[in-house]
């Protein structure tokens, strides 16, 4: 059974910064990479995959860079994952009792359930603690 990498995460944080400036143009890989504190190689590399798969889009040349291909109510985070990380759920050893392939398919669609919130839901969520720091400054 795979967890989730740092690849994930890391795509995650970056398809999360994508969110934050939906509708406001596209943005540089630099400026991705420090916001959301991640290796700019490595950034590369996820963002080649995720464009592959048709989550972002990208902006050729020397003033170029990412946006989302699609609004952030649409594009969820089990569809991130998935995409950077492969099934999220699935046991390494194929010869297990039916029961244990039983549990991990139960396993799996709870993962696919919690991760099955939007861009939209982490923009939003993210506001709201912003909104709750600002009143104890």
């Amino acid at each position: 059974m795979a967890g989730i990498s740092t690849k994930g995460s890391y795509g995650l944080a970056a398809m999360y910064e994508l969110a934050l400036h939906y509708g406001q143009g596209h943005l540089q890989i630099r400026d991705i990479a420090e916001k959301a504190h991640i290796p700019p190689n490595y950034l590369e590399q996820i963002l080649a995959t995720l464009r592959k798969e048709g989550l972002i889009q990208s902006i050729r040349g020397a003033g170029g860079g990412y946006l989302l291909a699609k609004a952030p109510a649409q594009i969820h985070i089990y569809e991130i994952l998935f995409t950077l990380e492969g099934e999220l759920c699935t046991p390494a050893d194929e010869g297990l009792q039916p029961i244990l392939h039983l549990y991990w398919g139960r396993v799996k669609e709870d993962m696919k359930s919690v991760f099955h919130e939007s861009l939209q839901d982490l923009v939003d969520q993210g506001n709201a603690l912003n909104q709750q720091s600002m009143y104890f400054i």
